[in-house]
């Protein structure tokens, strides 16, 4: 069959009752997004599957309305008819008009060389029955951090095809090697069209898993996922054009990390903090597109007063190792909400910390809401996957 079934969109099902998406039958799951809406219902999706990271995997979105004392699995399942194809790396966003974004990448196998960013959207996130718009993509490549809206009023969507070189070798050309970059697509009609804007070439990235941040002085900092930690880049000119990529002072070990902007100017970063391991490059890229990682250990949330030169204020989440890929949100009940993977092949859990800005300024938990490690889902099936 063509590879073009990488270009029909998937089914998006409503509290599906079929086994294989239960979490009695799932075997795989990671790569989790979080959102909260004005009403304090917690979003949380990640995806899953019997395998790792190949054809057949599907989006799981879980909620919660008792500020994450239990999650009902399984609200929304978005698979893709076609069986080798994957639904992946899906991310949560509202937008300012208060539309809860399910947006998710597809892709033909592992890495087609081309993917695709979908979107799905939901007017009332606060019903009792969710009804999400029809799929439709709006970019090549892959996306699986937030859009931000400028100063100015313009959406950005930091989306990328990976380099040849990131990890993983496509298994197919689509004439898109001049898109290999971290890309920015742009909206300037609230997300009904967009455009390619602009890209940034990191030396060294590894699956790109960009984030873009609006400095005070209106200067955008891309920050990029790289084999030796973190790269930047900068743009002066609302994304359009970006400076030569280089390594950034902001360390990490080769995975997804989270920045944003708080409501209080401070910005928030949450990446793994001392941790105790560096990937080792000829290891990785000999190994498959599946890989084993070191260093994913010791999630911190971190806080910067002075624009992110200095990050002297952080709240270590989790010390294990094998945990990865957070996302955050600040809720309007003033908590600001984490969710991250812990060991995707074994103990498959989604988890979740309630923290707040005063608990990362002292170091600790002082709240009195706060909680660490919440279990958001856990997949059960058996037997583990190797």
């Amino acid at each position: 069959m063509s590879t073009d079934v990488a270009l029909m969109p998937a089914i998006v099902y409503n509290q599906p009752k079929q086994e294989r998406f239960r979490d009695s039958y799932r075997r795989w799951q990671g790569i989790p997004s979080i959102e909260v809406s004005r009403k304090g219902r917690i979003f949380i999706n990640f995806y899953s599957g019997q395998d790792a990271e190949v054809g057949g995997n599907f989006l799981v979105l879980c909620v919660s309305d008792d500020q994450g004392s239990t999650f009902r699995s399984c609200e929304t399942v978005v698979e893709h008819p076609d069986p080798n194809c994957r639904i992946y790396d899906p991310n949560l966003w509202f937008d300012p008009l208060g539309r809860l974004w399910m947006i998710y990448n597809q892709a033909y196998g592992f890495n087609d060389g081309r993917s695709g960013v979908w979107v799905c959207t939901c007017e009332k996130p606060d019903a009792d029955y969710l009804e999400w718009s029809p799929p439709r993509r709006i970019a090549n490549g892959i996306m699986m951090n937030k859009p931000i809206v400028t100063s100015d009023g313009k959406w950005l969507f930091p989306c990328a095809i990976w380099c040849d070189d990131c990890g993983s070798t496509p298994t197919q050309r689509h004439g898109l090697e001049n898109e290999q970059f971290s890309n920015v697509y742009i909206s300037e009609n609230q997300g009904n069209t967009f455009a390619l804007w602009g890209h940034a070439d990191v030396p060294m990235r590894s699956f790109d898993e960009h984030m873009l941040i609006e400095k005070r002085d209106g200067t955008l900092w891309m920050l990029v996922r790289t084999f030796e930690g973190i790269g930047e880049s900068f743009s002066e000119d609302g994304g359009k054009t970006w400076s030569p990529g280089r390594k950034c002072h902001i360390d990490g070990p080769c995975s997804r990390f989270h920045i944003r902007r708080l409501k209080s100017g401070r910005l928030l970063l949450v990446n793994h903090y001392n941790f105790d391991e560096r990937i080792d490059l000829d290891n990785i890229m000999k190994q498959g597109d599946v890989k084993v990682w070191k260093g994913r250990s010791h999630i911190t949330a971190l806080l910067s007063e002075d624009d992110g030169k200095t990050w002297p204020y952080y709240l270590l989440l989790d010390e294990r190792n094998d945990i990865s890929y957070p996302d955050a949100c600040e809720a309007e009940d003033g908590y600001i909400y984490v969710t991250y993977d812990h060991d995707r092949v074994h103990s498959r859990e989604i988890l979740m910390a309630r923290i707040t800005e005063e608990d990362i300024l002292a170091g600790k938990l002082i709240s009195g809401g706060e909680k660490l490690k919440i279990l958001v889902n856990k997949a059960l099936g058996q037997p583990d996957i190797h």
